[in-house]
């Protein structure tokens, strides 16, 4: 029976920076922590992956699309080197062969993707401008496609943004700073999944930055 790790969409997912547990994947130095997934080693799936220093994972088509958030470090392969900060969207038939020389850690989501959604993404989020002052917010959209949205979030000292119920489940995962949401205490890598239907309310107890999407309606 395929893996299956908080795959029920139509209710909340949760996980803190404390709960994360690394699992080795079938590649040496190449580590996962398990978010959400359907399926074993083809799957769908969310995760923070880990490359230690020197790894590298063999060459793959991604054959329903990938999308990564770099997180720290530098992650590279045969099209370019992507430093801490880098959004990608590596669309559906896309080939590379992933490695990091210095060490990465990613957030990444694989197979979720609409099949005609064939736009490659490379942007530097770090030269996106964050600064906004005490209670307000500011958005940086990276991606949209049909029902599917990806932002930044930035928010001052006490900022909340509001998010209205979408038809496809919300998914938050904190950068910097320290805030709240649907009762969690959000510290950096502390990841939200709110189901269709649902609004979510996000709350910034400490000035930082979330990255926030919807997740497309998919088979």
């Amino acid at each position: 029976m395929a893996l299956r790790i908080r795959a029920d969409l139509s209710v909340t997912g949760w996980v803190a920076p404390e709960e994360h547990r690394w699992v080795a994947s079938p590649e040496a130095g190449v580590d996962r922590v398990m978010l959400d997934r359907i399926g074993d080693e083809v799957a769908i799936a969310t995760s923070i992956v880990r490359y230690r220093p020197g790894s590298r994972f063999a060459a793959h088509v991604h054959e329903r699309g990938e999308e990564f958030l770099v997180l720290d470090g530098v992650f590279a392969d045969e099209h370019g080197a992507y430093p801490a900060g880098t959004y990608v969207r590596n669309p559906p038939g896309s080939r590379h062969t992933p490695r990091s020389d210095p060490g990465c850690i990613l957030f990444v989501k694989l197979r979720q993707f609409r099949p005609d959604d064939l736009e490659q993404v490379v942007i530097d989020t770090t030269q996106l401008d964050a600064s906004t002052a005490d209670g307000s917010t500011r958005s940086h959209l990276l991606h949209r496609y049909r029902d599917e949205e990806v932002s930044l979030i930035d928010g001052g000292d006490g900022a909340v943004r509001a998010f209205p119920p979408a038809e496809v489940p919300r998914e938050l995962l904190m950068l910097s700073g320290e805030g709240e949401a649907e009762g969690h205490h959000l510290t950096p890598r502390a990841w939200l999944r709110v189901p269709p239907g649902c609004s979510m309310t996000l709350r910034f107890v400490r000035a930082g930055r979330a990255f926030v999407k919807t997740r497309p309606a998919i088979d």
